[in-house]
C-alpha cells in the first residue's frame, strides 16, 4: 500500500488539475505514481515531465531511452518502473526477451544495444570519472557524445522517479513484467 494519497482527478485543483488533465489528455490516465506525485509537488511533476520531453525531442531512440530506463531502475529495485517501462519499451518495440536480457545485463544480440546496457551499468557501479576506455567504447559503438548527454538525462529522470516510487511503495498499475 503507497504511504502517501493522491489526490482523485476530479477533486484537484490549482496546478495539480493543470497537470492531471495534460497527462489524462496525452496518456489517457493518470499513472498512480504521477497521481501521487502532482498531489504532493505539482512543480516536481512538471519539471520531470518537462525533461522527459525534452529527451524524447533528442536523437536517443525511444527503445535506447527505455532500455537506459531498464536498466536503471532493475539495479535500484524499483518495482513499479520496471513494469511501467517494460511496457513502454514494448510499445517501443523492444520485445520481451531483449527486455529480460537488458534487466538482467545479458547479451541481447543487438551490439550496439548491449553497449549501452554496458555503459549505463558501468556508469551506475563506477563513482568518479569515467576511463577514456569506457567513453571511447560508447562511441565506437556509434553513439554520439550528443546522445551521451541525453542518455545521462535519461538516467536523472528515471533516478527521481525510481526514488519516488521507492520511498511510496507506490501501488503497481501496471502489468507485473516476466
Amino acid at each position: 500500500m503507497a504511504r502517501f494519497q493522491a489526490i482523485p482527478f476530479e477533486e484537484a485543483t490549482g496546478a495539480t488539475a493543470e497537470v492531471f488533465t495534460a497527462l489524462k489528455q496525452s496518456l489517457g490516465r493518470i499513472p498512480n505514481a504521477y497521481a501521487t506525485l502532482g498531489s504532493l509537488q505539482p512543480a516536481a511533476l512538471k519539471a520531470m515531465l518537462a525533461a522527459d520531453k525534452a529527451l524524447a525531442g533528442g536523437s536517443l531512440s525511444k527503445p535506447d531511452q527505455e532500455t537506459v530506463k531498464l536498466v536503471v531502475s532493475e539495479a535500484v529495485g524499483c518495482d513499479y518502473c520496471v513494469a511501467a517501462h517494460t511496457l513502454v519499451g514494448k510499445m517501443a518495440g523492444l520485445s520481451p526477451e531483449a527486455m529480460r536480457q537488458v534487466r538482467a545485463g545479458q547479451p541481447t544480440g543487438d551490439a550496439k544495444r548491449d553497449a549501452l546496457v554496458r555503459f549505463v551499468r558501468y556508469l551506475l557501479a563506477h563513482p568518479g570519472t569515467l576511463p577514456d576506455a569506457e567513453v571511447s567504447a560508447i562511441l565506437e559503438a556509434g553513439y554520439t557524445p550528443q546522445q551521451l548527454v541525453e542518455v545521462g538525462l535519461a538516467i536523472s529522470v528515471i533516478t527521481f522517479t525510481n526514488v519516488f516510487n521507492r520511498i511510496n511503495d507506490t501501488v503497481l498499475d501496471f502489468p507485473k513484467p516476466q
